[in-house]
């Protein structure tokens, strides 16, 4: 039952984003009555929050998963591809997007969300620590890296909402030659 008021919660939040969500549009659309719906979930709030920490934790899966597959090739393909799933992974309706971007951090401090960076971070951190050493000082990395993903984060999150006339394989071209010269040794 859990499933399918997420799984609804999901597709509301798709069509109509947060401001236009309901506990009766989402009851409706999971096939059961407002008052079942309050069994599991106290308000839309909780809702939503379950359904955007289930779609982050579903994106870091997608990324880990192919940072690891491709965690011995060459730099630049490693992240292209990384970035390439990032992107496929936040290219949802616009009032998802939103609803993630905007109200996810409101409804829980921002918890869930420096959780999915962190997570991210780590993965960053790990790739060019063990694969690319010497880099940059430990201390550096850690600042280079923190600085890297937010970076990554907004520019994707404003290319796809804003969709600026840039092709695709263009963003992913110039965001990928961004990450790679800001990692470079610092003079």
């Amino acid at each position: 039952m859990v499933r399918r008021i997420l799984d609804a919660g999901e597709e509301i939040l798709s069509e109509y984003g947060y401001e236009g969500a309901s506990t009766s549009r989402i009851a409706a659309t999971a096939h059961i009555s407002p008052g079942s719906l309050y069994q599991y979930f106290p308000h839309k709030d909780a809702i939503v929050l379950s359904v955007l920490e289930h779609y982050g934790d579903e994106l870091v899966s997608r990324v880990t998963a192919r940072m690891t597959e491709q965690f011995e090739q060459p730099a630049p393909v490693i992240v292209h591809g990384t970035l390439t799933v990032l992107l496929d992974g936040l290219d949802v309706a616009p009032p998802f997007l939103r609803a993630v971007v905007e109200h996810g951090p409101r409804l829980d401090d921002g918890r869930a969300l420096r959780l999915f960076e962190e997570r991210i971070g780590e993965l960053v951190l790990a790739y060019l620590t063990t694969q690319r050493p010497g880099l940059r000082s430990d201390a550096s990395m850690e600042t280079a890296v923190w600085m890297l993903v937010r970076m990554v984060e907004h520019l994707t999150v404003r290319y796809l909402l804003d969709r600026p006339p840039i092709p695709r394989e263009r963003f992913l071209d110039e965001l990928t030659h961004l990450a790679l010269s800001y990692l470079r040794p610092m003079p």
